[in-house]
C-alpha cells in the first residue's frame, strides 16, 4: 500500500519549521498555564519557589519521556519563572569542547541551558559537563603530551536541563549529577481536551465539545499530536465550512488524514502489517522492521513504537517485536492459531 505523503503525516520525529513556529505560539508560558503532568507540576512549583527564596540557581534537571509530551515547554517555563534566559542546543550539535565552552561562557547567573537529545552527546562533551555541573567551572586542556596543562575557567551559576527519549542510553555518572529527574507520561483524555480548547481559543477557532472529544480520542495522548491535528482540521473547516470545527467537520478531516479511531496513522498500520504479513507476527528485530517499512530505526523506536506498546499492539520480547492479538483484530486479520505472544 502506498505511503502517506509527509505533508499529511501527523506524528513526526522532528517537526518542520512552520510546525515548530505553530507550536511555539501555543506553548504555555507559566506553570499555571501548563496542563497535565500534575505530579511534575506540583513538585516543580515547590522546588522553584525554594530556589528563589534562597536566591540560588535552580538545580540541574533531567526530563525524559516520549516526543511531544512537553519537555521543551517545561524548560521554557523553568527559565522564565526563575528569571533567566533560555539557551537551546542539542546533543548532536555539541561536537567539540569548544562548542560547549562558547555556550557556557556566555551564560549569566540563573540562565538555563537546555540540551535536547542529551543521550546523544559524545564522551568528551559529557566529561566536560561534569565540572561545569558540579563546580560551575570548565576545564580546558591546553597543549598536548607532557607539556599539556589544564586551564580552569569559572562559569556563572546556571541550570542545565537535559531532555531525552532514551533514558537507558545516559551513563550513570551523568544521570547522578542531575538534582531533579522527571518522567513525563502520556496524557489522559480530559487533559488533552483541555489543551485543545485552550489552543482553539488562541487560534480564535470555534470548537464544539463533541469535536474536541473526538480529536482528543485520536491524539495518541500527546499534546503535540493534538495541536497538529487541530491545525489540520482547522484548514478543512475553513475551506469546507465557516471555520468552526464541528463533529462532522472533525470526523471528515480525520478520515482524510487517515487517522483511525485509536489515533493510528498510515505509518503505524504499515509497521503492524509488516510484522504480521511479512514476519508472521514476529518476533522480528527493530532494524528489520525499519528496513521493511523504509523508516529510520530511531524513528520507529522513539516515535511509533511507544504508543503501539502503550495500547497493547506490540510487545517487546528478547527475540524481537511481536504483534499482539489486539493488533490482528484492529487491522482485520484473523488471529493466529498460535499467537506470537500471550496476552
Amino acid at each position: 500500500m502506498p505511503r502517506m505523503d509527509d505533508e499529511h503525516q501527523i506524528t513526526t520525529a522532528e517537526g518542520a519549521t512552520d510546525e515548530r513556529l505553530f507550536e511555539v505560539g501555543l506553548r504555555p508560558q507559566t506553570l499555571t498555564e501548563f496542563i497535565g503532568q500534575h505530579h511534575i507540576k506540583d513538585n516543580l512549583s515547590v522546588f522553584m519557589e525554594a530556589a528563589r527564596g534562597r536566591n540560588e540557581a535552580f538545580e540541574h534537571t533531567l526530563l525524559y519521556g516520549n516526543p511531544g509530551l512537553g519537555k521543551t515547554t517545561l524548560a521554557h517555563i523553568i527559565a522564565k519563572e526563575m528569571g533567566g534566559s533560555l539557551v537551546i542546543t542539542s546533543g548532536p550539535s555539541l561536537e567539540r569542547v569548544g562548542d560547549l565552552a562558547a555556550i557556557l561562557s556566555n551564560l549569566q547567573q540563573g540562565d538555563v541551558l537546555f540540551i535536547d537529545e542529551i543521550h546523544r552527546i559524545n564522551k568528551t562533551i559529557e566529561e566536560a559537563l561534569y565540572p561545569a555541573m558540579e563546580d560551575y567551572a570548565l576545564d580546558i586542556i591546553l597543549g598536548k603530551g607532557p607539556a599539556a596543562r589544564t586551564l580552569r575557567m569559572p562559569l556563572a551559576k546556571f541550570t542545565l536541563i537535559g531532555a531525552t527519549t532514551r533514558m537507558s542510553l545516559l551513563s550513570g555518572p551523568l544521570r547522578d549529577r542531575f538534582g531533579h529527574t522527571f518522567h513525563l507520561q502520556f496524557y489522559e483524555a480530559p487533559d488533552i481536551e483541555h489543551i485543545l480548547r485552550r489552543s482553539a481559543r488562541i487560534l480564535e477557532t470555534p470548537l464544539d465539545d463533541t469535536a474536541c472529544a473526538l480529536i482528543a480520542s485520536r491524539a495518541r495522548r500527546t499534546p503535540r499530536v493534538a495541536n497538529r491535528l487541530l491545525r489540520r482540521i482547522r484548514d478543512f473547516a475553513q475551506i469546507g465550512g465557516d471555520g468552526a470545527i464541528t463533529e462532522e467537520q472533525a470526523r471528515y478531516a480525520l478520515d482524510r488524514l487517515q487517522v483511525d479511531p485509536l489515533g493510528l496513522e498510515e505509518t503505524d498500520r504499515l509497521i503492524l502489517r509488516a510484522i504480521i504479513e511479512k514476519f508472521d507476527g514476529g518476533p522480528v528485530g527493530l532494524q528489520t522492521i525499519a528496513a521493511a517499512t523504509a523508516e529510520d530505526v530511531s524513528t520507529v523506536e522513539e516515535v511509533y513504537e511507544p504508543f503501539l506498546m502503550q495500547i497493547g499492539f506490540i510487545e517487546r520480547t528478547p527475540k524481537g517485536r511481536c504483534a499482539t492479538r489486539l493488533a490482528y483484530e484492529h487491522l482485520g486479520f484473523p488471529a493466529p492459531a498460535k499467537p506470537a505472544t500471550l496476552i
